[in-house]
């Protein structure tokens, strides 16, 4: 359910790390829970975000959810493809629906995060 090579937050977002990048978007539990998405705001590319910022918004159909940088970062690119299709983010939440590529400022921020088993665990726990 949720990629194995992928680090979680709290907040229900994901990284793919690779090297000194990684993509961040948000999981599947969150896309679920918030339905059909029908709209995504980015922020511009060269950004700086402190873990823990806002660095973008998803819009639904039931609600508007704040999305969480989960370590300190400088946003790299954005997913374009979501201007036009944010129901990628529903579809596909944790590959064509990433949301920003980041480059890592503070690499020992990655130890405080969740592998795919501790946040399925951390869901079901929150789910009850």
């Amino acid at each position: 359910m949720y990629p194995t090579d992928y680090l979680y937050t709290k907040e229900h977002e994901w990284l793919k790390v690779t090297g000194s990048e990684a993509l961040v978007g948000i999981t599947d539990h969150a896309q679920d829970q918030l339905g059909d998405i029908v709209f995504v705001e980015l922020p511009e590319v060269g950004k700086t975000f402190s873990a823990g910022d806002e660095f973008g918004t998803v819009e639904s159909v039931k609600a508007v959810a704040e999305v969480f940088m989960p370590i300190d970062a400088e946003i790299l690119e954005t997913n374009a493809n979501l201007e036009d299709e944010p129901e990628l983010v529903n579809k596909d939440p944790h590959n064509a629906g990433w949301m920003v590529k980041i480059a890592i400022s503070n690499p020992d921020q990655l130890k405080g995060m969740m592998d795919h088993a501790a946040y399925a665990v951390f869901v079901e726990e929150e789910s009850k």
